[in-house]
């Protein structure tokens, strides 16, 4: 016998509602200091950026920063939050609310630890070779979503050589600033 439809939906409505049940019981919950008696408070969000800090890889392909940027290079472990391939193509690496290893030593104004305080967004590109107009044009789709999203203010998008002065040069003389000033963004 055949289930008349009404019944049919219910039967189909439960039936997506059991995995769904399933599954938020295996969400992980938020951390808890042992020691503390837990009386949790509803005033609170994640840490937000404040910040994006633009790279180049200084490599030679997108599967060469990909590896990079999932394991180490020559210092150490390294990351990002997301890779902008020569395509236009945008790979994200890290959540956003999650610290990536991006950036390293260096200050902007007040901020001194900028791998809490930013997004990092490496451009595949070995430092010599003008940046591809599709991937610049990933970049500002990218930048207008992070901007609004995140609420970072456009003034707010920075290049490594930025924070970190004599020690890094990555964006690079190459990488096209005015474009981007162009679409509201940088100082």
């Amino acid at each position: 016998m055949c289930p008349t439809l009404p019944a049919f939906r219910l039967l189909h409505i439960v039936g997506l509602l059991i995995p769904l049940a399933l599954l938020a019981a295996c969400a992980p919950l938020p951390p808890r200091n042992p020691l503390a008696t837990w009386v949790p408070s509803p005033n609170h969000d994640i840490r937000r950026p404040v910040l994006i800090v633009l790279h180049y890889t200084q490599q030679q392909s997108v599967q060469q920063s990909l590896d990079t940027l999932r394991s180490s290079n020559s210092m150490g472990p390294v990351s990002a939050h997301y890779l902008i391939g020569a395509d236009g193509h945008i790979y994200q690496l890290v959540p956003d609310q999650w610290r990536a290893w991006q950036a390293g030593p260096g200050r902007w104004g007040t901020i001194t630890d900028l791998n809490s305080a930013s997004i990092g967004i490496e451009l595949d590109n070995d430092g010599a070779t003008p940046f591809a107009q599709p991937q610049i044009d990933g970049l500002l789709r990218l930048l207008a979503d992070l901007t609004t999203r995140l609420r970072i203010p456009p003034t707010q998008i920075i290049g490594h050589e930025d924070l970190a002065p004599g020690r890094k040069d990555d964006p690079g003389p190459l990488f096209p600033w005015q474009q981007l000033a162009a679409a509201g963004y940088g100082r």
